[in-house]
């Protein structure tokens, strides 16, 4: 076959976003001001939630929920191994221990009853991860912490009085536009947890080069908006007013009250974003047609473990996660490296964090969580990104195939 270059997930920027960055520059106005609101607002009506503040990533928004509900020393947070470090890092920032509970069979998903079984009287919070794209079983989750809530004692005078159970905060990195059946209801992702995080990271479906956000509902309007104006405070040094409010003639007095962070997003970032949001719905559909393609590709061939579908969600198509039926780690490897051979780049999500070097030294073994092994051992991120056409799908497929030749060989040496 006659040889492509096929990257594994270059941003979609075009001359749009490109003009929304030059107007915001000229401006004169470049940092969190009125760019930043208006991106704010129309990503949580996107979402369908009452409040939405964008940071300068998702890492942020993590850990400012995490000190938002006073979360630290000698709380647990229970979490899934199948992710990236951010997810987890975030708690041990907060000087509270990681509980992690393993993946599904057969899926990417934490496990509900493993999580059900880890509650104790220390769990404050439990941060369950989209990999992918494909949100978790929610529903099954709010059972699980409704179920052990007894075990549930908030710290007197903090938010997590208002919760009669552990916080549900989401890893949304991956799912901003996902689809969830509630209780017989589709909500979208941002609207599935007490709080959700999602990442504009240069490699998500919406970019804004670096960013993230946390969206929210709060009891009502009038507490959603306490929440926001704390993680706000969290958000900027714990200084009363943003720049743009001080820049206000005569409101240049603020005040500092309590020892925040530097996480907040800039304008320039969320005029990228407005765009993009705006773009939102189409670029979905076209991720949603690639997806489907590799689909077409791979339907057939028993050597192969396709993505999840279900009538209970709807994915926003971030990776193409596909397994190797009996492969193991040289195996997948050698595909992969022949795919880099054909000029395409693939990856992994992820390395289990139990297998690294960090998380071993703490005392975290990849034999507790064999779920989550056996997913990593034969999975391959194929490029899905929508600055792909039909024919580079059919070619990484193809590429895909002939490597299956190298299953049949696992048991000796090539």
């Amino acid at each position: 076959m006659e040889q492509r270059r096929v990257q594994f997930s270059p941003p979609d920027i075009t001359e749009e976003e490109i003009q929304a960055v030059c107007e915001t520059m000229r401006s004169g106005w470049i940092t969190t001001g009125p760019k930043t609101k208006q991106f704010e607002r129309e990503l949580a009506d996107y979402c369908a939630v009452r409040r939405a503040i964008c940071l300068n990533s998702a890492t942020a928004g993590l850990e400012l929920v995490l000190r938002l509900f006073e979360i630290g020393e000698g709380d647990e947070v229970i979490t899934t191994p199948y992710t990236y470090t951010a997810t987890a890092s975030v708690i041990l920032h907060t000087g509270a221990k990681i509980v992690f509970a393993d993946v599904l069979p057969g899926s990417f998903a934490i496990n509900p009853n493993a999580v059900a079984a880890l509650i104790t009287e220390k769990t404050k919070a439990v941060i369950p991860v989209d990999v992918g794209g494909i949100p978790c079983d929610y529903d099954e989750l709010y059972n699980a912490l409704e179920d052990k809530k007894f075990l549930y004692f908030p710290k007197k005078g903090t938010l997590q009085e208002k919760l009669s159970r552990p916080l549900l905060l989401a890893d949304a990195s991956h799912s901003l536009g996902a689809e969830y059946k509630s209780n017989g209801k589709w909500k979208k992702s941002g609207a599935l947890a007490d709080f959700s995080v999602f990442s504009f990271h240069a490699v998500k479906n919406l970019t804004t080069a670096e960013g993230g956000a946390v969206t929210f509902n709060g009891s009502d309007n009038a507490d959603a908006q306490k929440i926001y104006e704390q993680l706000q405070l969290l958000s900027l040094h714990g200084q009363s007013k943003d720049a743009f409010a001080k820049m206000k003639a005569g409101n240049w007095r603020y005040s500092i009250e309590l020892p925040g962070y530097k996480c907040n997003m800039t304008d320039i970032a969320a005029s990228m974003g407005l765009v993009q949001l705006k773009r939102y719905p189409n670029l979905l559909a076209r991720r949603q047609e690639l997806f489907n393609l590799y689909k077409k590709n791979f339907c057939a061939n028993d050597k192969l473990i396709l993505p999840a579908e279900s009538e209970n969600f709807k994915s926003s198509y971030h990776i193409y996660a596909l397994r190797i039926q009996g492969a193991d780690e040289i195996v997948r490897d050698k595909i992969i490296d022949q795919c880099a051979e054909n000029g395409i780049s693939c990856n992994v999500h992820y390395i289990p964090l139990p297998m690294h070097p960090f998380y071993r030294s703490l005392g975290y073994k990849i034999e507790n969580y064999p779920n989550a092994y056996n997913m990593y051992k034969n999975e391959i991120s194929l490029p899905l990104h929508t600055l792909m056409n039909d024919e580079d799908i059919n070619y990484v497929a193809q590429s895909i195939k002939s490597g299956l030749s190298f299953v049949d060989k696992s048991g000796s040496d090539f």
